[in-house]
């Protein structure tokens, strides 16, 4: 607060007179909106030749593919036919992603405030196939918190960046651009295994990380942002149809479906959801937590969730909490572990698999789920680890500098066995 008032010396404010309301011109140094028009976003879609990893996002697994995001750029295609060489073959332009599943061979893909179609038939020609307008909300890219913020022209389009400079505006005199918002979400910046040479398969689902805000449950897809649940009938897959929002809690970060149960990853706890009806999912329960960023898995009666603490995510708190849900109407705490800044997680039977921040990846046993930290598996502390996918013997990893791949046949000598570099990585 005091760094936001400070940057009111900065601002100088004229005062004018009108026969209705006082008008206020402003004038400061702040954050300037960068647009992309709605009609270039309805334009945008389009694959090119591989680009280098810059700032990875979300990762995904279908077939012998794995899709990595560019954060709000695109898509990287890797051919992980040969997983100790995996090929960078090529990259998706999608502004505005954050998130994407996929059912057979059609990708479902946000781009800004646009739900869109993409057909992965041919891998090597990638193409928009459908696109439904206006379904997400008006989100915002991370800007420089030491400046405030200009007014935002929604009617202008999208806001794809920001640049530093000396704005001029009149507004009402209740608006400060300090502090409103809009209303609009500020971002904190998001089968089996085979040979298969030919392409993405038409049918079976893929396989997401814990981070994910899209998950699909047969026929339903679900894509969820702050507070709002979008749920789409994907039965058939390249011609989804929207059927509307639910209101699924607040603070929702994440997104993991078990079975006909859905769970939510909130600041403050985990919200669990009946979705055994598709189209009306029912509020069962909600396990409370101290605030901070929390993703969730869950693996029979239980689930694992991660608390990270510090900036956006709330208090210092950094742990592991393991709850019961045996009972989905009222889950329990059974233990609590120390981490350092843990992100995503992944279990793979009575493996789990914790992404600790600058602590990097933590393998555990959870046999015995009250014993936990007594059953460490591995540790591969030079890495910041971000999120994972455990699959048939193989994690994926991002990580700060780059996509990591492990094969973990063997539980008591995890080995790395290839590696895509970030380009520009801190380390």
């Amino acid at each position: 607060m005091k760094k936001r008032l400070n940057l009111l010396a900065i601002v100088l404010i004229i005062i004018t007179a009108s026969s209705c309301n006082d008008k206020i011109t402003e004038v400061f140094v702040g954050n300037n909106p960068i647009y992309m028009s709605y009609e270039d976003l309805a334009k945008s879609v389009k694959q090119t030749n591989m680009q280098e990893l810059i700032n990875p996002g979300k990762i995904y697994f279908k077939d012998d593919y794995l899709f990595i995001i560019e954060d709000r750029k695109g898509i990287h295609i890797i051919d992980n036919s040969n997983p100790s060489n995996p090929q960078n073959i090529s990259f998706i332009e999608i502004p505005g992603v954050v998130d994407m599943a996929i059912k057979g061979d059609i990708l479902y893909v946000d781009s800004y405030i646009d739900f869109v179609v993409l057909s992965l038939a041919d891998i090597n020609n990638v193409v928009e196939i459908k696109r439904m307008k206006d379904i997400f909300p008006y989100t915002l890219p991370a800007y420089d918190e030491n400046y405030p913020l200009a007014q935002i022209e929604q009617e202008k389009g999208v806001v794809i960046g920001w640049e530093i400079k000396t704005i001029r505006q009149e507004v009402e005199n209740n608006y400060y651009p300090i502090y409103w918002e809009g209303g609009m979400y500020l971002d904190a910046l998001s089968s089996s295994f085979s040979s298969n040479a030919g392409g993405i398969s038409s049918s079976g689902f893929g396989v997401g990380g814990s981070m994910a805000r899209f998950g699909i449950s047969e026929n339903t897809l679900y894509t969820v942002d702050d507070n709002q649940l979008h749920i789409f009938d994907i039965t058939n897959a390249d011609s989804p149809i929207f059927y509307g929002d639910y209101s699924a809690g607040w603070a929702i970060e994440t997104l993991f479906i078990s079975g006909d149960k859905l769970f939510l990853g909130s600041q403050n706890g985990v919200f669990i959801h009946d979705i055994a009806v598709p189209r009306v999912p029912q509020y069962i329960s909600q396990f409370w937590h101290m605030t901070g960023c929390d993703p969730v898995v869950v693996s029979d009666t239980l689930a694992y969730v991660t608390l990270r603490g510090g900036n956006a995510c709330g208090n210092s708190l950094n742990r592991l909490d393991v709850v019961s849900v045996a009972d989905f109407t009222n889950p329990k705490l059974i233990a609590t572990y120390a981490m350092t800044g843990p992100y995503g997680l992944g279990i793979d039977n009575n493996t789990l698999f914790v992404c600790d921040g600058d602590a990097g990846l933590k393998v555990y046993d959870v046999t015995d789920p009250l014993a936990i930290d007594q059953n460490s598996l591995a540790n591969f502390p030079n890495i910041v680890a971000v999120d994972v996918i455990p699959y048939n013997g193989l994690l994926f990893l991002i990580a700060e500098d780059g996509f990591y791949q492990y094969n973990y046949d063997d539980i008591n000598s995890i080995q790395l066995i290839s590696k895509i570099e970030v380009v520009n990585s801190k380390k």
